[in-house]
């Protein structure tokens, strides 16, 4: 889920905050993907005649399809992909993912009223909502992506947390993730990515611009620590717990402007019409926000190899039934994209001057030799004249 409400909160208070573009606009850059979330696009979105792709023996292969080719479109567009794959959700996480298995079950029973009756569209839709990304999704993804040279990283728990924890000490300190975290979860902001790119992996596919937040901006705009932003996130509801019930994105901003912590809105706010949930653990979801359980980005090692093209066929050809022509085409556009000498950004090469403007100059240039005859007509600054 992310952050609820938080995308639209920001384009409505802090517009200047968002940006749109296209892919090719992001040549040279580094990116963090979140990989379960991409996966999960792939599995919605890459279909044939309403269905799953499949392998020959019945298995999933949307996932697949989508990372492969898609992975290869960020590549030629200049950007180098850094994966980012779930751990273990942290025990915070449990009452939302209760709730997801309890609107699975629901889908489930809508479906099979749906498919009982033949409304076909009714099928397609609680057929989307009972997707879920599974560990052979993750593991196949992991094992395709290391064929196609691209770097994968295990997270132990969250992977928008561990995108920020590479944003934030190595962006600037070794220039090992120079720019972004992509994912669709707000809440890769809250951790701290001071870029967020939204709809990276699918925007060309649905004919739909790069969202870029910029969280400085972000903050900017809302009038708000980094901090009392942790708190607005808590308060219109996270992952990690309950939010107060009745208060919506504009209140809830309110809020935090006028009491800054979520404990003095508490002291402050009538608990009758606005009743925070029993045993309220936000203490631990902030904690969780600044300090996430993340590997060491020290201790990680990032290289883009060159593709196995050979492993790659056998992988994706034979049993999955992908066309063994256009895999060895892939395989060839990423080896060209690796190793063609591709011209850097201009501003990795220049330092950006102020030009001068002409007018100006000859005014400063008139005022400067009028300050200097009547220095001389003085006798310097200090000596009275004679």
């Amino acid at each position: 889920m992310g952050i609820f409400g938080l995308s639209k909160l920001i384009a409505d208070i802090a517009p200047h905050a968002v940006k749109e573009s296209e892919i090719k606009h992001y040549f040279g850059r580094k990116v963090a993907i979140d990989a379960s979330m991409s996966l999960y696009q792939f599995l919605i979105a890459v279909r044939s005649e309403g269905h799953q792709l499949t392998s020959i023996d019945g298995e999933t292969t949307s996932h697949l399809m989508g990372t492969f080719y898609r992975t290869i479109r960020l590549v030629e567009n200049g950007i180098k992909p850094v994966y980012i794959f779930d751990g273990k959700p942290p025990d915070l996480k449990a009452h939302q993912l209760n709730k997801r298995a309890e609107r699975r079950e629901e889908a489930e029973k809508e479906l099979q009223k749906a498919t009982e009756i033949g409304d076909l569209a009714s099928i397609d839709k609680f057929n989307r909502r009972l997707v879920k990304v599974t560990k052979q999704h993750n593991e196949e993804a992991r094992q395709l992506l290391q064929l196609m040279g691209v770097p994968v990283i295990e997270a132990p728990c969250e992977a928008e947390a561990q995108c920020a924890a590479l944003y934030l000490k190595l962006c600037v300190r070794s220039k090992l993730v120079k720019y972004a975290a992509a994912t669709e979860d707000m809440d890769a902001l809250t951790f701290g990515s001071n870029v967020l790119l939204r709809h990276l992996t699918f925007s060309e596919a649905r004919k739909m611009p790069v969202q870029e937040f910029h969280l400085d901006e972000v903050l900017k705009g809302l009038e708000l620590t980094h901090n009392e932003f942790i708190d607005l996130c808590i308060l219109l509801g996270c992952d990690y717990c309950g939010s107060i019930r009745g208060i919506g994105p504009k209140r809830a901003i309110e809020l935090i402007r006028q009491h800054k912590t979520l404990e003095a809105i508490l002291n402050n706010i009538d608990k009758n019409k606005y009743q925070p949930p029993e045993n309220w653990n936000f203490e631990q979801a902030r904690k969780l926000f600044l300090e996430p359980e993340v590997t060491d980005p020290k201790s990680i090692e990032i290289k883009w190899n060159e593709p196995d093209e050979e492993g790659l066929v056998k992988f994706l050809c034979g049993d999955k039934q992908f066309n063994e022509e256009r895999v060895r085409n892939g395989a060839k556009k990423l080896m060209k994209a690796r190793s063609s000498t591709t011209q850097g950004r201009l501003d990795g090469f220049f330092t950006v001057v102020s030009t001068p403007n002409p007018k100006r100059k000859m005014e400063d240039e008139k005022k400067n030799s009028s300050s200097k005859k009547s220095k001389a007509a003085g006798g310097g600054r200090g000596r009275r004249p004679k």
